[in-house]
């Protein structure tokens, strides 16, 4: 996802620059599909497995609807700030994107727990010591 977004970023910077002009928008057209791939099959459904996986059962259904919340608010703020960036810069706007993929992966591979084989106990405690 993340070099989806550098090569957007570098296909509008080489859009206004006047460059390739015949090629931008192929560049665009792959872009876009192979970071919708790469979403649908990667970050996608990652808070509902997680959330069937750490939750005990007594609040699967309460934080089931937060986790759900805060992933459809944080899509709304992402929605509605993308006009207001993409005026700004559109380069700039898939770079900044680009930026937030990279530290999403680096913040799942230090923060999400494995889970395979693990009991739920496990998984309680190890985000405990964690998280103090």
């Amino acid at each position: 996802m993340s070099f989806c977004c550098i090569l957007l970023a570098l296909s509008f910077f080489m859009q206004e620059h006047n460059h390739w002009k015949a090629v931008t928008p192929i560049l665009v057209y792959v872009a876009v599909i192979v970071y919708s791939i790469a979403y649908s099959l990667g970050i996608a459904g990652l808070p509902w497995v997680i959330m069937s996986e750490i939750f005990p059962v007594n609040i699967k259904g309460s934080a089931g609807s937060l986790v759900t919340f805060i992933n459809w608010s944080c899509s709304w703020i992402v929605t509605y700030t993308f006009n207001f960036m993409f005026e700004w810069s559109a380069p700039g706007t898939f770079l900044i994107f680009a930026c937030i993929c990279g530290l999403t992966v680096l913040l799942i591979a230090k923060v999400v727990p494995e889970t395979k084989g693990r009991a739920l106990e496990e998984l309680q405690a190890s985000l405990a010591n964690f998280l103090q």
